[in-house]
């Protein structure tokens, strides 16, 4: 068993890592859906590849589907105004279902289409391969050594915004960094690991560390705790029952949130 998880485990890891970052700005901006909006543009890149004949190993692939996360990047970026009449979770949000139903009408097209639909919304973790692991591994050091290094500015555009303005950061320029960095992380994970998976690592452990402490470094380090307890969890249970890893991952992280509430009252 410890053979069929260790990849698995290794890139729940890494991505526990990276996304519970950026779960905490994106809960803190009030942009819930802003993942599966970015995944799903990543997504519908990838299944454009498709259409044309890329195979899903290809680097052209991944190019398709960071050039759609980058458009996604520019219409948040541009949608967060203060005061705007539409508000941007609504921009997010028909963002998501009109991109889910371009991905289902390409996908459509093309051989073993319902098979990519499954595969877009839990991934294949099990069959996560090294090259994966370095790939995701390589990248998510890259952009959290450019947040870290940046941090200032991108925790002023997220917890308050009118410092940042007062302060002369412009606010678009780093808004869309953020953005593309994310995307940049969505799109090498979302073919492995799939929306669902994708969007409980970024919400559920900032969710429960927001519940459970106060403060920024401390949330981190309490939704990196959760977000390993739940890979564990689900992948244990994946083996011992035979469920589908995502899917259990995905479960283990709702029970674990409410775990976490009932502590909390």
């Amino acid at each position: 068993m410890f053979e069929l998880i260790i990849l698995p485990f290794l890139v729940c890891l890494i991505l526990t890592g990276i996304y519970t970052y950026f779960g905490l700005h994106v809960v803190e901006r009030g942009i819930i859906f802003v993942d599966l909006s970015l995944a799903q543009m990543a997504a519908l890149g990838g299944a454009c590849g498709l259409l044309f004949g890329i195979g899903l190993d290809e680097p052209l692939v991944y190019i398709f589907s960071f050039g759609f996360a980058v458009i996604g990047a520019g219409i948040f970026t541009l949608t967060r105004m203060k005061e705007a009449q539409l508000p941007q979770e609504a921009i997010i949000g028909i963002v998501y279902v009109v991109s889910a139903a371009a991905a289902i009408l390409v996908l459509n097209q093309i051989p073993e289409g319902a098979e990519h639909i499954k595969e877009m919304l839990i991934g294949g973790i099990l069959f996560t391969s090294p090259k994966d692991i370095l790939i995701i591994f390589t990248l998510s050091l890259l952009v959290g050594l450019f947040h870290l290094f940046y941090r200032k500015r991108f925790l002023l555009i997220s917890y308050s915004i009118d410092k940042a303005i007062e302060s002369g950061i412009p606010i678009r320029l780093w808004d869309f960094l953020f953005y593309v960095t994310f995307g940049l992380i969505v799109t090498v994970s979302v073919r492995i690991v799939g929306v669902l998976l994708i969007f409980s690592c970024l919400i559920i452990p900032a969710l429960c560390a927001i519940l459970l402490v106060s403060g920024f470094g401390k949330r981190l380090m309490v939704g990196w705790a959760i977000g390993v307890l739940a890979s564990i969890a689900g992948l244990y249970a994946s083996c011992a029952f035979d469920f589908p890893a995502g899917a259990s991952i995905v479960c283990s992280f709702g029970l674990l949130l409410g775990i976490t509430a009932i502590l909390r009252k």
